[in-house]
């Protein structure tokens, strides 16, 4: 790396020394990302992360690349910028919760944007996910059910068959249009709807006493207290014999609790039954290379509070 003055190191060690923006840094030197995809990854405002973006750019670590509608950003072509910065995430644990949670929120993201490289379209994983939605809730038709995330599209068209009345919440309004044109473009019919946060399973055109027969998670890439707070908010909603579906990324359940470290499945179970819930089932699934923890759940009130069913 050649030498640089020191007022261009400052320019870029204040930039790059902010918690958000070295997050910011980290997702953007995985690949080209819009504000909307960021936004999700770090759980802010769209107006915010845009701020953060404008003082990385003039930084000159980042650029601007607009794409039709959509602005993404990406590591700066210049080799010198470029090469700070992966001098500086070289030095980061990649193995930090925090960071993985932004990379795997970012994927989710990515795969409704119609104009990824094969992101959006119908998928091994997808279908086998659906598969999995089929196998769990068989003949049964359920009055309303609402999806939590579009990330595989053959998993929704799966949904909207088995309900009468489907709504989805999407997490960006990038990822509504491309889920409502995938609808259309099938012929089944959906409610999008944009959340109000990635971490909720409410939506401001969502009436607040909203009560749905069945409820299904599809990778909502979050962890720890996030992902027991949605399941606590999956509970609230769902009828006294409602289901709760959960398709959540592997990697995503991986963690230590009190110094052990706990299996993925474990974790999921002691989550679901934290939140007031039985599993019926649950399953590894594993395509195109990803790896989902697959579980259909029921509210323990509704059983009684018998033992759960035996998962495989």
């Amino acid at each position: 790396m050649n030498s640089v003055d020191p007022a261009t190191l400052i320019s870029r060690l204040r930039a790059a020394g902010e918690p958000s923006r070295l997050r910011l840094l980290a997702l953007c030197a995985e690949g080209t990302l819009s504000v909307s995809d960021l936004a999700h990854a770090l759980k802010q405002s769209e107006p915010r992360v845009s701020r953060h973006l404008k003082v990385l750019c003039e930084a000159g670590l980042l650029e601007r690349l607009p794409q039709g509608q959509w602005v993404h950003y990406r590591l700066a072509a210049d080799l010198d910028a470029a090469t700070f910065v992966r001098g500086l995430l070289g030095q980061l644990d990649r193995r930090d919760p925090q960071l993985l949670r932004d990379a795997s929120a970012a994927r989710t993201a990515v795969s409704a944007d119609p104009g990824a490289s094969g992101a959006g379209a119908e998928s091994r994983l997808g279908r086998a996910l659906a598969g999995f939605l089929t196998a769990a809730h068989g003949e049964r038709r359920f009055d309303s059910m609402l999806v939590v995330g579009v990330a595989h599209p053959e998993l929704l068209e799966r949904a909207a068959a088995a309900a009468r009345h489907c709504t989805a919440l999407a997490p960006s309004r990038r990822a509504a249009q491309a889920a409502r044109a995938f609808a259309e473009r099938r012929g089944f019919a959906v409610q999008v709807l944009n959340s109000a946060s990635p971490e909720s399973l409410r939506a401001p055109d969502l009436p607040a006493d909203a009560r749905f027969d069945a409820v299904l998670l599809d990778q909502p890439a979050a962890s720890g207290e996030s992902l027991a707070h949605m399941l606590a908010e999956a509970h609230q909603i769902l009828s006294p014999a409602g289901r709760l579906w959960l398709f959540e990324r592997y990697e995503s359940l991986e963690g230590a609790r009190d110094r052990i470290v706990e299996h993925p499945l474990a974790r999921l179970r002691r989550l679901l039954g934290a939140a007031g819930f039985l599993c019926d089932r649950l399953s590894p699934v594993e395509a195109d290379g990803e790896h989902v923890l697959a579980a259909v759940a029921r509210a323990a009130a509704a059983d009684g509070g018998q033992a759960a069913g035996a998962s495989r």
